[in-house]
């Protein structure tokens, strides 16, 4: 990109306060502008062997951005994602890197999108901002409370725009829903309710051996404390190891809880209240396979999210969902659109999304991140609001960290509802933030 584009790229990156209702800030004509090729935003993606497709492959739908370089710190995920990038766009020919400490330092990226293990997630982030790149990161946007908070002063001290990937916020459908029930479809909303449900198998023990040729397992660690290599955590299973991943709550649940909290048009509860615990397999899993969250609001209204991983029993045929609850009906709001119930529990209405959206696999790709990555761009163009800024997405991901510590310390946590922050000064303490490798802190 030339010096001309990125000083306006500079000049017109605008706030990212939420959107209202109805004011979606993108159109028909918003995903395929026809600009030179000296005009595209170089991306580079980091964390290429799973998500990072799915941002390669929104990326190069839309004119105005190209994915100028690859990251990860496996060779084999690095090739795959170079020849990826090449099939997705005729004219792209991405350069490889292995170490996101050199990419981040490079004067042609302009944006870095962040699909990487969740230890990564706020410390890449922070380092991106810092070297002048807007990002688009994955939830969980943290491993932690303190992450967020870092992430929201950084943003603000570093004026570069942070989207947090819950894709779901730039569903058409979802905002049409919302709308709707702003507009009183359902009465008085009073219960979210969201769930997921799959048939994970057992991770088993893990059996300390040589690293992988392919595989830099220190750069991998980055900032979370070493430990030895074991054959059931590279690549996907490091979601249920607490030093690296979050749980299924933040893996999966963060989604529908997110679409709860927006569509009921609230922040941080009273009080949050977990139970459950990992009752199918003895093997290396630390977090849950069962777990259910309460959050409670002020006039009785709750928030409430059920997640099953090994049992695969879905509610209203669906794996994944979020029902809200009213005086006068019910709206579900999926992925694929949403359906509007009386109270009788009659369909009234059935709204569905252009082009399905992935919802079960482990990828997930689809047209919803096409819109997100479009409205990411609008905002860095300056011709929208951000529909998942980053101070709006940490309030969900916060919810699904007190979840989990909650569950951990076996205790109903009380909150302080102006910023969620834990009353009990000893839980906080110990849950806030984290430990990090020696000089691998993060800062902002």
């Amino acid at each position: 990109m030339d010096k001309t584009r990125r000083n306006f790229i500079k000049k017109t990156a605008i706030g990212t306060t939420g959107i209202a209702i109805g004011g979606l800030g993108m159109t028909a004509t918003s995903y395929a502008r026809i600009v030179g090729a000296n005009e595209r935003m170089n991306f580079a993606v980091v964390g290429v062997n799973s998500r990072g497709g799915a941002h390669t492959a929104a990326v190069s739908k839309d004119s105005r951005g190209v994915v100028s370089h690859i990251c990860d710190v496996d060779s084999k995920a690095l090739a795959k994602g170079i020849d990826y990038a090449k099939k997705a766009s005729n004219d792209n020919n991405p350069k490889a890197v292995k170490d996101f400490r050199k990419l981040v330092e490079m004067k042609d990226i302009d944006v870095i999108t962040i699909a990487t293990p969740e230890h990564w997630h706020a410390p890449m982030a922070l380092m991106a901002v810092q070297n002048g790149k807007h990002v688009y990161l994955e939830k969980p946007s943290s491993h932690n409370i303190r992450e967020n908070d870092m992430l929201v002063e950084a943003q603000k001290k570093y004026g570069k725009l942070i989207q947090m990937g819950n894709q779901q916020r730039s569903a058409v459908t979802s905002w049409q829903g919302i709308e709707k029930i702003r507009n009183g479809v359902i009465g008085e909303p009073y219960h979210g309710r969201a769930w997921y449900a799959a048939t994970r198998g057992s991770i088993g023990t893990g059996k300390v051996i040589a690293v992988p040729d392919h595989l830099d397992w220190e750069l991998w660690q980055g900032p979370a404390p070493r430990e030895e290599y074991r054959d059931n955590i590279v690549h996907y299973n490091w979601h249920w190891f607490r030093n690296w991943g979050t749980g299924e709550a933040l893996n999966n649940g963060l989604h529908e809880l997110d679409i709860c909290r927006w569509a009921m048009g609230l922040g941080y509860p009273n009080e949050v209240q977990s139970s459950g615990g990992r009752f199918f397999f003895q093997d290396d899993w630390e977090f849950f396979d069962h777990q259910r969250l309460t959050y409670r609001y002020d006039k009785g209204k709750i928030i409430t999210w059920e997640g099953n991983s090994c049992n695969g029993l879905q509610v209203l045929g669906r794996g994944r969902g979020a029902m809200i609850y009213g005086t006068k009906g019910s709206i579900l709001l999926t992925r694929n659109g949403h359906i509007v119930y009386d109270k009788g529990g009659k369909e009234i209405e059935v709204v569905n999304e252009k082009e399905a959206s992935a919802t079960m696999n482990t990828v997930g790709a689809g047209n919803l991140d096409t819109q997100h990555f479009g409205n990411f761009i609008d905002g860095i163009e300056g011709k929208a609001k951000l529909h998942s800024p980053i101070e709006v997405g940490v309030v969900s991901v916060n919810l699904c960290h007190l979840g989990n510590i909650s569950q951990f310390t076996g205790k109903t946590l009380q909150l302080d509802p102006k910023n969620g922050k834990i009353l009990d000064k000893k839980i906080a303490k110990k849950f806030y933030g984290r430990e990090y490798q020696p000089g691998w802190e993060p800062r902002v």
